[in-house]
């Protein structure tokens, strides 16, 4: 059978809704029709792409991978038959945590007075690839060990170096410091942020590392940890940028190497303005 745009917009309506009854309503179709379409995607590709096993539909391993790709594909085809609707879209810039850090509001207020025609949308996404993966976003800013996330068609570009810093509750006898090294740190509970943060325990030589660990799976929960005395953290100088308080203090982090931050993009692009969107980060930093 031939596949159309109809299958994937059904689909990517499923893996959003989680729930056939309401992805059939946003579509205008009946909740047969929808399983139907559905069943025919499945047939063809040769998998199963959702798991029916629950109450609240979940996606297989292979379907969050179609995901990624059918909502590439609908984005390309959209752009392809009506670019001009797309400068009229909003475009949407992806991080998990830190946006630009202490050049965001550069950024947003210089793209502003540029394109006023073309809102800037920041969209923090508490995950690896800040929305890229799954077509949330049409640039995503990236942190960390991780890198490029391994998702089809992606570009990247180096963007800069921020260095590391230690983030201690306001309390602490470490508050006062001027500046810590990662060995102040070890005997410490460590908050890590295990989904999409910049931290690891190779950070510490072999042996040095914290024992104790607690994991958080946001910035918000990172924080709340450490403002609560419960643990120190390491984070990149864009948290503190982004996420001041009162409560915790964030200091120099003398012998951890630096965070790179990229950018990074799918292809073909999913929205015109990504290659001036590109330029002005890149001018914003520099300057």
């Amino acid at each position: 059978m031939t596949i159309e745009l109809r299958h994937l917009r059904g689909f990517l309506a499923i893996a959003e809704e989680g729930n056939l009854t309401r992805a059939a309503a946003r579509l205008h179709l009946t909740q047969p029709a929808l399983s139907r379409t559905l069943q025919q995607l499945e047939a063809h590709l040769g998998v199963r792409l959702v798991d029916r096993s629950t109450h609240h539909l979940a996606l297989t391993p292979a379907g969050h991978e179609f995901r990624r790709n059918a909502a590439a594909a609908i984005a390309a085809v959209e752009h392809a038959l009506d670019p001009d609707r797309s400068r009229g879209l909003p475009i949407r810039l992806g991080h998990a945590w830190s946006a630009l850090g202490a050049y965001t509001t550069v950024l947003q207020r210089r793209w502003k007075r540029a394109h006023p025609e073309t809102v800037l949308e920041l969209l923090r996404l508490d995950e690896r690839s800040a929305g890229l993966a799954s077509g949330a976003v049409d640039v995503a800013v990236l942190r960390g060990p991780a890198g490029v996330p391994d998702v089809p068609g992606v570009t990247a570009t180096h963007l800069m170096r921020e260095p590391r810093l230690a983030a201690v509750a306001d309390d602490s006898p470490l508050a006062g410091r001027a500046a810590l090294t990662l060995a102040d740190l070890a005997s410490l509970p460590l908050a890590l942020n295990t989904v999409t943060g910049s931290t690891t325990l190779a950070l510490w030589p072999p042996g040095g590392a914290p024992s104790q660990v607690v994991p958080v799976k946001n910035t918000d929960d990172w924080l709340a940890v450490i403002i609560a005395g419960d643990a120190v953290g390491v984070t990149a100088a864009g948290t503190a940028a982004m996420h001041p308080n009162p409560a915790v203090r964030y200091l120099p982090l003398t012998d951890a190497p630096p965070v790179d931050v990229i950018l990074a993009w799918r292809e073909p692009v999913t929205h015109p303005a990504v290659p001036d969107l590109l330029r002005l980060a890149h001018d914003v930093v520099r300057r």
